[in-house]
């Protein structure tokens, strides 16, 4: 899926007209760094499209946090035709969310709050790019995954200290799938989590 020349014609079509779109906003809105725009489909694009063959068939709904300039629940919902909340605290690229989604015809919902904030129905997928370390993101995460569903977070090369962190507050199942767009990132799914002292009060 990270080969953007496997996806379909109108997938492909839908991709492209997300770009164009970033690269129009980017100059106001810094969805990404400008250094990134000519590496826009390696860098960002095709980096969020590796996370669509490692979710579970029959998933019904996914729930990003912080998206940024979309990436990767808008590029997922894109290319899965998986609903997504997406949530996203800055108004401004909540809005550049919000007309990428109706340019795409991608079956989104922005919520322009912080994810602490965020009031919704558990999901059975959460996916998450850059955002915060794993200890808080999986404090971010426990109340909106669904019982028996999953993560999948895009992890740099500080991924196993940050599962050593994690580990001291939580439980959880790990497997680690290495990036095929960053040499040294990897995909972390993770299943079953619980905090370590909820359990131990049990």
């Amino acid at each position: 899926m990270t080969n953007i020349s496997a996806v379909s014609r109108e997938t492909r079509a839908r991709l492209e007209a997300f770009a164009a779109l970033l690269l129009r906003w980017n100059p106001t809105i810094n969805l990404i760094a400008r250094r990134d725009e000519p590496v826009l489909w390696p860098r960002h694009i095709a980096d969020s499209l590796q996370l669509a063959p490692l979710i579970p068939a029959g998933t019904t709904r996914g729930i990003d946090l912080g998206t940024g300039g979309g990436f990767p629940g808008l590029i997922l919902a894109i290319a899965t035709d998986i609903p997504f909340d997406l949530i996203e605290a800055d108004q401004r690229k909540a809005a550049f969310l919000r007309e990428a989604g109706r340019a795409t015809q991608a079956p989104v919902h922005v919520h322009a709050v912080r994810a602490e904030a965020a009031n919704l129905v558990a999901a059975p997928l959460i996916t998450s790019r850059a955002l915060a370390p794993l200890p808080h993101l999986l404090a971010l995460t426990a109340p909106l995954l669904a019982p028996g569903g999953i993560c999948l977070f895009l992890k740099g090369a500080g991924v196993e200290s940050e599962l050593t962190a994690a580990a001291a507050e939580w439980h959880m199942q790990v497997k680690r799938v290495p990036s095929q767009t960053a040499p040294g990132a990897c995909i972390l799914r993770i299943s079953d989590i619980a905090r370590v002292h909820d359990n131990a009060r049990s």
